[in-house]
Formats: C-alpha cells, structure tokens, sequence
C-alpha cells in the first residue's frame, strides 16, 4: 500500500493499549475526545467494548518504512449490531435470508457513542489521503473473512473521499444547538419567537421551584460518589427504555473521570444532598457533547434544564460554539437544537447486498434531506418579520 510516495504498512491491534497513546493521539487530534486514546482504552479496560460483549478491537495502524504511525482507525469486529446508532438490522436479515453470513462484521466507530466527528484518524504532518486509509479497512475487511466495514459517524470530509472511492454513503440527522456568542441565556431566548419564549422560561421556572439543587461538576469535582448515583441513573435509563443490559459497566465511569479529567462536565441533582438524576457531557475544542443522563425521580422538565439548558449555560459561558445533544429527538428543535445532517460511509463484499443497499441510499439520502428541511421550518426563532 502507498500513500502516493512512500510505502505503508498495515496492522491490526486487538487491543489499543498496543498502540501508544502519543502516537495515537497524534493522529486523533485533540477537537474530539471520543476518538482520544483515553477515551477508547476506558471502554476497553472497563469491560465496555470487549469481545465477550460482541466488540472485537481490529485497530487499523498505517506505519512508514520507519515506524512512525502515520493514520489509525477505532474499529471493531462485530458480532451484532447494537450500540451503533446507525441501523442496518434489515441488511443483515436480506443476506441471512439469501443463504449469506452478515456478521461479523468490521466497524468503525466510537461505541455507544453516536457522536460526529473523525474516524479515519491521519496525521496532520503527514501526506496520508483518507482514500489510503479506506483502503486499509477494505483490506482488512478481506483479510479477517468479515462481510463489510461500516465507518458510522464520520466527518463531512471523510464521507466525500470514501464516496469517491466506491463506499456506499448514508445520511442521518441530529439535532445541534449554535452558540454565535451569546452573552447569557437570556440574550439566546431574546432570538426566539415570543411564544417560544415563554415555554423555554416556564420550563426553567418549573424546574427551579421543584425543590432541587442544580449543579455543574467538572472534572476532579466528580467523586465516586456522583460515579455510584450516575450509574444508577445510566442504569435506571437504559432498563426502562431498552430492558436489556446495559452497554457501559460501572467500572467505565471512574476511568472515564480519571483519564478525562477536565473534559468531563457532569450537570447533577440533588435533593436533600443525595443525587437523584444526571446528565453526562464531555468536552471538545469546538462543541460540549451530551451522552448519558438518567434520574430516579420524576420531575417535569428535568430532563430538558440538566440535557439541555444547563449545556447551554455552560457553552455560553465558556465560549462554546455548539452543543450536541446527541441522537434523535425532534423535540429538541422547539430548544433551539436544530438538524444537521450527520454521515456514514459502507463498504460490503457481496455484489448483491451492496447494490441492493446502493439502490435504497440512492432513494434514502433525497428523503432525508427533505425531511431536514421541513424540520427546519420548525424553528423556535424569530423569523425576521418578527425582529
């Protein structure tokens, strides 16, 4: 394999503690912490993203004639299709059902995580293409026996070059809140229609007069004790909204703190002193990124002032351009949250599979853009007649 110049090789590693963390990070860059070593190796050394849970580690390491890591990627042989985000059970039953064999498969992603960002993590120093390193995963793909290789979430950027190259591309839609330097909350309600306005301060107010205490922890401010409650509250989310278990383990969310540090930003509730529900942020160069919330205690609008009110606050005082609130939720607009397209490129072996699911993207992506152009009519604020 080349990189239009100099020879690279490729490796597998089963475990990302195989590859270390400068040279990794060196690659990831420091935007995104969910492709951070320490992020990734948190899932694994928990238990989280292990193979008795279905989660191979393939990492895929490009090297030069010297040694030197010059791109990587977060991949996973996979043995099933949960905790992705990006649904492709009906692929997997149309193979199955045509006498194939879908799983495993290769996946490149962040699990459990449906967070934007890199994937096809290169170098900036270095003249590595993205198509160079597309080109590893299929080579991978063929080498392990796997039917396909899935890179879900990735960048604008990346989707286009592995577009060029072949790879089946896909569109989704989140819901992503802009901080165009707004110098409190009240100057981001000021842009809102006047009856939007007035929900978002009720919704506050509600909250406020509950009885509950609202904090915002950071950091070494997060004790084992806000760890205990959280995964209760991660627990008591996941039992009532899926019933099965759940993807993260208790010893994630310690590790988590530790290897973050500063970056995780942990808004928490209170009543009497005791926790009683929790919203789970990290933080990027460019965006907050909210992952995780539960609560044991049902109270109206709470989930909207720790998810995503009290992530504004913070964006607004800390000068954070967006917040992203994570997957789904059409609810989010009526907040100020409005849709963005996110993206994901496929590549799979069998002739038949892949044109079938060429054909149903090729119909897929118009509709969805569609769809995030109607949701955008939704906006809560003023239009400029109303200014």
């Amino acid at each position: 394999m080349a990189d239009g110049s100099a020879p690279l090789s490729m490796s597998l590693h089963r475990h990302i503690a195989e590859i270390p963390a400068p040279e990794w990070d060196a690659c990831a860059g420091g935007d995104n912490p969910f492709v951070s070593h320490a992020f990734l190796s948190a899932l694994e050394d928990s238990g989280s993203a292990i193979p008795d849970r279905g989660w191979l580690p393939q990492h895929v390491a490009l090297r030069d004639e010297a040694g030197t890591l010059l791109a990587c990627a977060p991949c996973y042989a996979k043995s099933h299709s949960q905790g992705e985000y990006v649904f492709d059970h009906s692929w997997a039953d149309a193979l199955e059902r045509a006498g194939g064999r879908y799983y495993p498969k290769l996946q490149v992603c962040v699990p459990f995580s449906p967070v934007p960002g890199p994937r096809l993590l290169i170098r900036p120093d270095s003249a590595v293409p993205a198509g160079a390193l597309g080109q590893a995963l299929t080579q991978a793909c063929q080498a392990l026996g796997t039917s396909s290789v899935h890179v879900t979430f990735c960048t604008g950027p990346e989707w286009e070059a592995l577009g060029e190259a072949g790879w089946l591309q896909r569109l989704g839609t989140q819901f992503h809140w802009a901080n165009p330097g707004y110098g409190c909350f009240d100057d981001f309600l000021g842009a809102l229609a006047s009856r939007k306005r007035k929900v978002l301060k009720r919704e506050r107010r509600d909250v406020a007069e509950s009885g509950l205490t609202l904090r915002c922890l950071r950091g070494a401010e997060i004790t084992t004790r806000h760890w205990d409650a959280f995964h209760r509250f991660y627990r008591s989310t996941t039992d009532k909204k899926w019933g099965r278990s759940a993807y993260l383990t208790r010893r994630f969310w310690p590790m988590l703190g530790e290897r973050l540090g500063d970056a995780v930003v942990l808004m928490i509730a209170e009543r009497g002193g005791e926790p009683v529900a929790g919203a789970l942020n990290l933080l990027g160069r460019d965006a907050l990124y909210g992952r995780n919330w539960g609560a044991t205690v049902d109270v109206p609008f709470l989930h909207f002032e720790l998810c995503y009110y009290m992530a504004m606050d913070f964006a607004i005082a800390h000068g954070v351009p967006r917040v992203e609130a994570g997957a789904q939720g059409e609810h989010k607009i009526q907040r100020g949250y409005l849709p963005v397209p996110t993206y994901s490129a496929h590549w799979i072996a069998h002739r038949g599979l892949s044109g079938a699911v060429s054909d149903f993207l090729d119909r897929e992506r118009p509709a969805m853009l569609r769809e995030m152009e109607m949701l955008a009519t939704l906006s809560p604020f003023r239009k400029e007649s109303e200014s």
